[in-house]
């Protein structure tokens, strides 16, 4: 009697090194982990706002709109990831136990400084929701 062929399930993640052809991949596995559970308006301006934080983060691009994140901005400043060897590779926005907070988990791939390119980095920003003459703002929190 033959044995039943059995199905092998796919990786949840990528290889490493996979390049654009993975993002996707790490894009579903991310909402499949979280469901979505913001309005989609915070969850568009909250993603945006995640990506140029990371984007000003990693490379420097960007850092003089969030002085307070930031400090020491006006100086002179080697980024520590190359502009054109970074990219996001996914990212989700969620709430972080209660209406008021959220947290934005982003993947992405980068090559530092001394040349070496990495993929599924994980980096998190964290907001507060304030409220002033009833327009919401989402702030972001620093890391320390």
């Amino acid at each position: 009697m033959a044995t039943p062929a059995r199905s092998v399930p796919a990786p949840a993640l990528p290889p490493h090194g996979e390049g654009i052809a993975g993002d996707r991949a790490i894009q579903e596995a991310l909402e499949s982990a979280w469901p979505a559970d913001l309005p989609a308006a915070d969850e568009r301006e909250l993603l945006a706002t995640g990506r140029a934080l990371l984007r000003a983060d990693a490379t420097g691009v960007g850092r003089r709109q969030w002085p307070h994140l930031f400090t020491g901005s006006g100086q002179a400043l080697a980024p520590a990831f190359a502009t054109g060897r970074f990219r996001i590779q996914a990212a989700i926005a969620r709430r972080d136990g209660s209406p008021d907070k959220a947290v934005v988990h982003l993947v992405w791939a980068g090559m530092d400084r001394g040349g070496t390119f990495t993929d599924l980095r994980i980096t998190d920003w964290f907001f507060t929701r304030t409220t002033t003459k009833g327009a919401g703002t989402w702030t972001p929190q620093s890391r320390t």
